[in-house]
């Protein structure tokens, strides 16, 4: 029997011809107003089947990229393909930093963004250990992609169907944990706004955490296209250059089927499916259930087919159909679930067509939440008891996951478009002619310079920089090393006297000063063992730490930038620029720098325990963190950060507050470090400084991503979230863990408004914790993660709550209420001889104190405003 069923289900030759022309005739009748067709790292256009992809160089987008390299597979890396996989994947754009495509949109509204990725090997770069976040302005696509993950190492396309009402769509790729970032081919093409949202059964619903999942305008990821009962459709025979799978390897069940084509021309109807929804191949061919007699077996009575998908997500079903194998009206009903879910009942076809048969149609179905087995089944069979033939038929299966939440987006803001090409002699013309004038000026303004600087300056005696913009240069004189210099060919030096806090032969001496100092590049070399990789202590963004020893045996972490780092010279004068005016006892201390042969290398004070970070969850289970410890960890990153705002008559924000820059010393004393991206905040009669978005993935204040205008308050939505991690012990974005852990501020929230943040504290100090203390604990870390930086304490309130925090965990029985009692608050408030200290300095001028008497240890902590705010309005906290 099941021969005589392949027999009579195997296609005829003509007919495959025959619906092959009936898709390639309708194949070319959609034209996007946006095609945007890109071969990423290529350096010439190439043709992928009728279609082609343009360099990446070539202006037709905008590519930011301060840290790119294009690449190029091995002829041996493709073998094997066929021509148009080979000419897509044969070369790739890799990242070592945040980058960017800019994409200009002249038709708002739907489009599929397909990002297509093949790992190779091209010298140093090893794409399968590639680990990284893709997302646009409004949403993260790709969380965590990590090609070394997948069985089989084959190319592999993200489709994404995306609602685009920007003029400018960015798509910004983030390399992870250190690691890079690639692509190799973009595709950005608008579509019908009706592809999604127009069938009934797709209306809004909530799902298993109370999100409202409306399809219609949520943005969703291709999971699986599938032609059932016919062939593999290539993307040139898609209207929209979908590909379409062929259904046999999901099909499960002891149901007995056959593959049926149709010859004939389909009836499209209006209001009904069109070739945009799913090419004619596809409602051409189906897979129609066959009913035997005598049958004892229920799973035999419907079509099963099960696929993998993610656990607990939210999709989106669409289900084609297309009757053709009724002769007559009528006689066609079905049912189909899709796991326990009833996706329809009773479904008649001939009525939906009034009497037509042979019309594609198709039919949306949401599922709120898919099993914890990542398994999803569906089922379709006939819904008569009295089984009549046809039975059942499916023509296609379209599954889509709902990106229910758009995670911390990260923008990277693309350079503007260059002049059209018509414009192009013009502007030619007067460039070079500004040019032109502009340097003759400058010449003579140098050659006057220079005359007037040989009459009035006298020859200097100190070594000269490799940058003209260093502060505090001509402060240190070299001399050739003596015989008591220790080190072969190290160098001496002495710091000039005549400089404030310069009276002492010792580079050491530069941590007493709130000043920082050039080095010569031999002496960290001889500090470093010329920087051996066996003293390397950590590594980010900006290049590698060293733990070093200079020739006074005093420790030092040496921080030398990475030529293809992100990070450069920008960075490297902030951070000096910055810890040059500030010094504080929860600031981690520059000593110095160094700028020669070119190399930009920072000294800071040596950090015995490392990052806050590594005692949480870095791999330093050893030496994990008490509860005490960790909340006074929290408390000193908050009084360094608390300086950073209120010190200047700007305040400094720090825009990369994480985990990984709260340092610990000897004495598990915490300060902040890394401020590379610290920026001047906004004067007093302003509210923000509009920037260009940085930080760390996670950490984001996400009105910062929204609006571009940075405040303080971005400062103390990253600090709550070190709060939490300093709570839970976890990364703040694991994609590891099931879907609704993946981030941390989103689960901590969660549990949070359940009262139940108990339930995810680390269990290492789960049993210590005050519930009183975890009470404030919490709202303090609600209050720093609001969503508008106006609802958020300013961080001499996160202070105060801390210390407040420290009093609940400290003291037995102490409750919330006991706020208001001044036997406890007075403990809080900086002391009488803080205060004095405060006045002498603004009398005498001072700024070189001892450490004992520092105002960052008190003074710098609190506000009086503040404090008297909080005693009398503890509801509001």
């Amino acid at each position: 029997m099941t021969k005589m069923i392949k027999l009579r289900s195997a296609l005829g030759v003509l007919e495959i011809l025959s619906v092959l022309c009936i898709s390639l005739a309708a194949a070319a009748a959609y034209t996007p107003v946006d095609n945007y067709l890109i071969s990423c790292g290529s350096s010439v256009d190439t043709p992928v089947g009728r279609r082609l992809f343009v360099a990446d160089d070539s202006g037709t987008v905008v590519l930011t990229s301060p840290g790119s390299a294009a690449v190029k597979a091995s002829p041996s890396a493709v073998f094997g393909f066929d021509d148009a996989d080979a000419a897509m994947y044969q070369s790739a754009r890799v990242f070592t930093a945040p980058s960017s495509y800019s994409f200009r949109i002249r038709d708002p509204g739907r489009h599929f963004v397909r990002l297509h990725f093949f790992p190779f090997v091209y010298r140093g770069y090893d794409l399968a250990t590639a680990s990284f976040k893709v997302s646009t302005q409004d949403a993260v696509l790709i969380d965590g992609f990590a090609p070394a993950a997948r069985s089989n190492v084959t190319p592999v396309c993200e489709e994404f169907l995306l609602h685009v009402a920007r003029d400018t769509l960015v798509v910004t790729f983030v390399p992870l944990a250190g690691r890079l970032a690639f692509v190799n081919a973009v595709e950005v093409v608008s579509v019908p706004d009706n592809l999604v949202g127009t069938a009934a059964s797709s209306q809004s619903m909530s799902n298993s955490i109370g999100q409202q999942l409306n399809p219609a305008v949520m943005p969703l990821q291709t999971v699986y296209r599938v032609n059932v009962g016919g062939l593999t459709v290539a993307a040139d025979n898609d209207t929209l250059w979908r590909e379409w799978t062929s259904d046999q390897p999901f099909l499960v069940g002891p149901a007995v089927t056959q593959d049926v084509a149709y010859s004939r021309t389909l009836n499209y109807l209006p209001g009904q499916a069109t070739v945009e929804d799913a090419p004619a191949i596809v409602y051409a061919t189906g897979r129609e259930l066959i009913i035997m007699s005598n049958l004892t077996d229920d799973g035999m009575k419907q079509m099963a087919w099960q696929l993998d998908v993610e656990r607990s997500a939210s999709y989106l079903i669409r289900f084609h159909f297309c009757d053709i194998v009724s002769n007559v009206p009528g006689l066609l009903h079905m049912n189909a679930y899709v796991d326990s879910s009833n996706a329809f009942q009773e479904l008649d076809l001939s009525a939906i067509g009034h009497g037509k048969l042979a019309f594609p149609y198709y039919t949306d179905f949401v599922l709120a939440t898919s099993a914890p087995s990542g398994k999803l089944a569906v089922y379709v069979g006939s819904s008569s008891r009295n089984i009549t033939t046809p039975a059942a038929i499916l023509n296609g299966l379209e599954i889509m996951r709902i990106l229910t939440t758009a995670g911390s987006v990260v923008v990277i803001d693309p350079t503007a478009p260059g002049p059209k090409k018509k414009n192009l002699a013009v502007v030619l013309g007067s460039v070079f002619g500004s040019f032109a004038f502009v340097s003759i000026a400058a010449a003579l303004v140098i050659a006057m310079r220079k005359k007037e600087e040989k009459k009035e300056l006298p020859t200097p005696t100190t070594s000269q920089p490799s940058t003209a913009w260093m502060p505090l240069l001509g402060r240190i004189s070299f001399r050739s090393p003596g015989p008591s210099a220790v080190g072969s060919g190290s160098t001496s030096f002495t710091i000039d006297t005549n400089t404030p806090g310069g009276a002492s032969a010792t580079p050491s001496m530069a941590t007493s000063s709130s000043q920082s100092y050039r080095f010569p590049f031999a002496a960290l070399q001889d500090a470093t063992s010329n920087f051996d990789e066996g003293l390397v202590i950590g590594e980010g963004g900006f290049g590698k730490v060293y733990a070093g020893v200079l020739q006074d045996d005093t420790k030092v972490a040496v921080k030398r930038a990475n030529p293809e780092s992100r990070q450069g010279a920008r960075e490297f004068r902030t951070e000096i620029e910055m810890l040059s005016g500030l010094r504080h006892r929860h600031l981690v201390s520059l000593i110095g720098y160094c700028d020669e042969h070119e190399e930009m290398i920072l000294l800071y004070e040596y950090m015995e325990h490392g990052s806050l970070r590594s005692h949480l969850y870095g791999g330093r289970a050893a030496t994990a963190l008490s509860w005490a410890q960790r909340l006074e960890a929290c408390v000193g990153a908050a009084r360094g950060l608390l300086y950073l705002h209120t010190a200047t008559a700007k305040p400094v924000i720090h825009r990369d507050v994480k985990s990984s820059n709260i340092l610990l010393d000897d004495g598990l004393t915490a300060k902040v470090a890394d401020f590379g991206l610290s920026k001047a905040g906004p004067d007093i009669d302003e509210t923000h400084v509009s920037t260009a978005v940085k930080g760390s993935f996670g950490y984001v204040d996400p009105e910062y991503v929204r609006t571009r205008k940075l405040t303080a308050k971005s400062d103390v939505y990253s600090f709550g979230v070190v709060l939490l991690e300093a709570l839970c012990a976890r990364p703040v974005v694991d994609p590891r863990l099931p879907k609704p852990m993946v981030n941390l501020v989103e689960w901590g929230l969660h549990w949070q408004g359940r009262d139940g943040l108990e339930k995810i504290i680390d269990r290492s100090i789960a049993g210590t914790v005050r519930p009183a203390a975890l009470m404030k604990y919490g709202e303090t870390v609600v209050r720093c993660l609001a969503d508008r930086g106006a609802d958020r304490p300013a961080m001499e309130d996160v202070v105060w709550s801390l210390q407040f925090v420290t009093r609940l965990q400290e003291v037995d029985g102490l409750d919330v209420s006991d706020v208001s009692s001044l036997n406890m608050v007075h403990q809080l408030t900086p002391p009488s001889h803080a205060r004095q200290r405060s006045a002498g300095e603004s009398e005498t001028g001072r700024g070189d104190v001892d450490e004992e008497d520092s105002v960052a240890d008190d003074y710098a902590d609190a506000s009086m405003r503040g404090i008297f705010w909080q005693m009398v309005n503890v509801h509001g906290r």
